[in-house]
C-alpha cells in the first residue's frame, strides 16, 4: 500500500477525505436543483456519448475545491482532462457519472472523487444527488455511508441466480463479440443484470451489498478506483476475466480493466459464468 498522509492526530488522508466529500456534495446539490433543466452541449464520441451543461457545472465545483486545498496536486478529469504536476498523487474526478442518462432526463446519476497515490487507489467518494446519499472509503480503513461501515454482498449465490452490474467502456463497439458474449452467459445464468451506464452506482451497490457481483469489460479508469476501493474496502475481491490477480487503477489501456468483482461462492460462480463465454 502507498505511503499515506494524515492530520496531526488524525487518520491517514483525512484530510483528502473531507475536501472530496464536501466537493461531491456540493456539486451534487447543484446537479439536483438544475436536473430538470440539463442541456446536452456536445457528443465525446461515434457512438453518442454526450456532454451536458451540469458535467461541465459540476466539474467546476469539484476542481476549485481541489485545486484550492492540494494546488500541488496532479488531477485527471473526465471532461477537462489532465491538470498535470510532479508528484505521486493524481485526483480522479467524475463529475456526472450517468451523462447520456440526465440527458434524457433518467434521474440515475452520481459524483465521483478519488485519489490515487502511486496509481492505487487510497480514497474513494461516491456521492448520489438523487438521495443525498454518499459513500466514501479510505484504502485500509473500511468503507462507510451515513449508517456506518458498508458490508459488502453476503457472498452466497442465491437459488434464483446473483444480481450483477454490468459495465463497458466507452471504446467498446456494438460489434464486440467478447462484450456480447459476456453479457449473453450473464443474462442466462442471472438473476438480472443492470445496466445502469452510471457504474458508480453499481459499485456503491455492491459495497452495500444490495446487488451481489459486478462484471466490467475494458472499464473506464477516471470513475473505476473511487468506486472500486468502496467495494474492495467493504470485503469484495477483484479478479481478472481469467480468473487471475487483479490490481485496481486508472493508468494503462481500458482493455486492462476487465475485471469480476464480488465475494466468496460468488466470485466463484461469476468467473465460472464468463469462462462459458471463452474469453481469452
Amino acid at each position: 500500500m502507498p505511503s499515506s498522509e494524515s492530520d496531526p492526530g488524525g487518520a491517514p488522508y483525512a484530510r483528502e477525505q473531507r475536501v472530496a466529500v464536501a466537493a461531491a456534495e456540493e456539486a451534487g446539490a447543484m446537479l439536483r436543483t438544475r436536473f430538470s433543466g440539463a442541456q446536452a452541449v456536445g457528443v465525446k464520441d461515434a457512438a453518442g456519448d454526450v456532454v451536458t451543461d451540469l458535467d461541465l457545472a459540476a466539474e467546476k465545483i469539484v476542481l476549485a475545491r481541489l485545486q484550492t486545498h492540494f494546488p500541488h496536486d496532479r488531477i485527471l478529469s473526465e471532461e477537462a482532462g489532465l491538470f498535470d504536476a510532479v508528484g505521486r498523487r493524481t485526483w480522479l474526478v467524475d463529475p456526472l457519472d450517468g451523462s447520456n442518462n440526465v440527458a434524457i432526463g433518467l434521474p440515475s446519476y452520481a459524483v465521483g472523487i478519488g485519489l490515487c497515490v502511486d496509481g492505487e487507489p487510497v480514497v474513494g467518494v461516491v456521492h448520489e444527488p438523487v438521495t443525498g446519499s454518499t459513500w466514501r472509503a479510505v484504502a485500509g480503513q473500511g468503507a462507510y455511508g451515513a449508517g456506518g461501515g458498508l458490508p459488502g454482498p453476503a457472498g452466497r449465490v442465491p437459488q434464483a441466480g446473483p444480481v450483477v452490474a454490468w459495465t463497458q467502456g466507452h471504446a467498446v463497439g456494438r460489434d464486440d463479440t467478447v462484450a456480447a458474449g459476456l453479457r449473453r452467459q450473464l443474462e442466462r445464468r442471472s438473476r438480472r443484470v443492470l445496466q445502469l451506464w452510471a457504474p458508480l452506482l453499481g459499485w456503491s451497490m455492491l459495497a452495500r451489498g444490495t446487488i451481489d457481483g459486478f462484471v466490467g469489460y475494458c472499464a473506464e479508469g477516471i470513475d473505476f478506483p473511487p468506486g472500486a476501493l468502496l467495494a474492495s474496502e467493504s470485503g469484495v475481491a477483484f479478479r481478472t476475466l481469467t480468473g487471475g490477480d487483479f490490481r485496481v487503477g486508472f493508468a494503462g489501456p481500458d482493455s486492462d480493466r476487465s475485471f469480476v468483482a464480488a465475494r466468496a461462492d460468488t466470485l466463484a460462480y461469476l468467473l465460472d459464468v464468463v469462462a462459458a463465454a471463452e474469453v481469452s
